[in-house]
């Protein structure tokens, strides 16, 4: 047996041992992430004090807010002190941060619930805290949860909605903090409750269009009102459909590029029968009004599963990439038919092999066996979180508390993170640069509307492409992350071009978007459009994080020299032995020549 063939061993053993790290797995981490604050509703995401990590806003006893600030020690997740808002005892149903004045600090708007309507007040950020003496109540009531969007392409986040005594959609603007309310569109289609509106990019020019769902006749319709200069104009009847024809229950809509052509598709999941035993996830073709499954017949052995929904929780899936392979995943939260148990399942996106999906060529996996997440019962609601902030998506889920009216929360470590790679991106406003008001950062606004799309080669050297919009929903529990992760597979190449788009003022044709290229994998891209409208000039802070798979290359690199050097130095040793020997023969060698 020779040191080539050992050698050979033992690299064939270093690479077992990376692919084995690549196995997926989910450990629950709770208390070292939370402590004794694991409770309460999870309702937003955002970098709240500025520190380029993302902190926890949670409703409690459904009328207290409460910011969980993400710390370097354990519990990694600590309430902010003196920041815990409550509003004449009304419930609180939503919570959405952003920088509702342009001045660069990250403001908090609670949606409060009362018989007939709904209030919106605004907590304005002032030095990382909020005051609760320091708010603005909207003159108007809506009639449901508003959509936060850019609707006049200022970078500053705009409140969208339909109001009490008004059939047309209204915008209510609070640039500083004085609110001015217009009407939005010509149009009198009555809005659905509860609503999965939308602002995203829809035709791939890089601005993001409006998304509606609204009713008639009891039949939801889905209507796209495309920006093509600024302005929102409702387009032809090839881009609006209705809802599938055997929908019996509707839940939100979501939007992903679902098969990596860069192209948003839509997401609905639906119910075929009154009671959810029937189920499924349906997305659209571009340009056509034809629905096709991509996720159906949810039967593990001889056990049913369907979509549950539990107040204020409406039949929803969460998106996020996983295993890092470039296409979107899910969560849904399931429930047993045939008994009382919740689930919270991941959903797998795998490529077709189901001939209902052959159009599509992708589809969704439900995976029954994961361990940490099958334990967590009665569960209401489960979103992705990048818990480290290491551009791996973990998983947070909700579940009923039988002791006390509160849900608890569940953290889960996704330990998928050896043998694929990602980018990370997070757009801000660009309202400030390094001259902020008030001497601030700008990293804590959460903003709606950039698109971010990638193209490289693949490991093959395939062309490869994905897409997302940043905050493209914020009503109804949408709890979208205010930065997004696009996998990139197991391709290390650098990313070929990166593109970023802003949505465009009123009256703007020309689309404002940037590229980047040679973007190294795993990292983190912070991107500042400022001059809004000078994109050449917008600048890009990049962060590496390193993954997993680098150490253990180290590693593996490391003890291969380690053995190599140990082979050399054997050989070495037995050279000198023999050559020792050699000279002690010589020295007992009889010499004829001498006598």
């Amino acid at each position: 047996m020779g040191p080539t063939f050992i050698l050979g061993v033992f690299l064939s053993t270093a690479g077992f041992l990376l692919r084995q790290s690549a196995v997926s797995a989910l450990q629950e981490v709770t208390d070292e992430l939370f402590g004794s604050e694991a409770r309460g509703t999870v309702a937003a995401f955002g970098d709240f004090n500025s520190d380029k990590q993302t902190d926890i806003f949670l409703i409690r006893e459904k009328k207290q807010l409460v910011i969980l600030l993400a710390d370097l020690k354990a519990p990694y997740f600590k309430p902010k002190p003196k920041v815990e808002i409550q509003w004449n005892s009304q419930e609180i149903t939503s919570v959405v941060p952003g920088d509702y004045d342009g001045d660069s600090q990250m403001d908090v708007l609670l949606t409060l619930h009362s018989t007939s309507a709904i209030t919106i007040v605004i907590f304005w950020g002032n030095n990382q805290t909020l005051d609760p003496k320091l708010f603005t109540l909207l003159s108007q009531k809506f009639l449901d949860e508003p959509l936060v969007l850019d609707f006049n392409g200022d970078m500053i986040p705009d409140i969208f909605g339909t109001v009490q005594g008004n059939s047309k959609p209204q915008i209510c603007s609070l640039i500083g903090r004085n609110q001015t309310c217009f009407t939005a569109l010509d149009s009198t289609v009555k809005m659905y409750v509860p609503h999965s509106h939308a602002f995203i990019d829809l035709n791939k020019d890089f601005t993001a269009d409006l998304f509606l769902t609204t009713v008639d006749a009891d039949v939801i319709h889905f209507e796209i009102w495309l920006n093509k200069d600024g302005n929102f104009s409702k387009t032809s009847d090839r881009y609006a459909v209705n809802q599938p024809p055997n929908a019996k229950k509707t839940g939100q809509s979501t939007f992903a590029d679902f098969d990596g052509d860069g192209q948003q598709e839509h997401l609905l999941p639906v119910c075929t029968d009154e009671n959810c035993h029937e189920s499924a996830i349906y997305r659209t073709v571009p340009g056509s009004e034809k629905w096709i499954p991509i996720l159906s017949n949810l039967k593990n052995g001889d056990t049913l599963w369907g979509f549950a929904s539990r107040d204020p929780f409406p039949v929803s899936i969460h998106l996020g990439d996983y295993n890092m392979d470039g296409f979107p995943d899910a969560l849904a939260i399931l429930k047993n038919t045939s008994g009382s148990n919740k689930q919270a399942f991941l959903l797998e996106n795998v490529p077709c092999s189901d001939a209902s999906c052959k159009p599509v060529g992708r589809m969704f996996r439900v995976l029954w066996e994961l361990s940490d997440l099958n334990h967590i019962k009665n569960a209401v609601m489960a979103t992705f979180f990048d818990i480290y902030e290491d551009g791996i998506l973990d998983v947070l889920v909700l579940n009923e508390n039988k002791e006390n009216s509160e849900f608890t929360i569940h953290a889960l470590r996704n330990n998928f993170d050896a043998d694929a790679y990602f980018v990370k991106v997070i757009v801000l406003s660009g309202l400030c640069s390094s001259d902020c008001p008030h001497k601030v950062t700008p990293f804590g606004v959460n903003q709606p509307g950039p698109y971010i799309m990638y193209t490289t080669a693949d490991a093959n050297g395939y062309l490869k492409n994905a897409s997302a919009g940043q905050l493209s929903q914020s009503a109804h529990f949408a709890l979208q992350l205010p930065y997004v992760v696009l996998g990139l597979g197991r391709s290390a190449n650098f990313l070929d071009h990166l593109f970023v788009g802003i949505p465009r003022p009123i009256g703007e044709k020309s689309v404002r978007k940037q590229e980047w290229t040679a973007i190294i994998p795993n990292s983190q891209l912070i991107v500042i459009p400022y001059p809004h409208n000078s994109p050449k000039s917008w600048s890009a802070k990049l962060y590496l994080t390193p993954s997993n798979i680098v150490l253990l290359t180290a590693i593996a690199l490391i003890g291969v020299c380690l053995f190599i050097l140990a082979i050399i130095g054997i050989l070495h040793w037995q050279e000198k032995k023999a050559d020792d020997r050699e000279k002690r023969q010589e020295a007992h060698r009889f010499h004829f020549d001498a006598m």
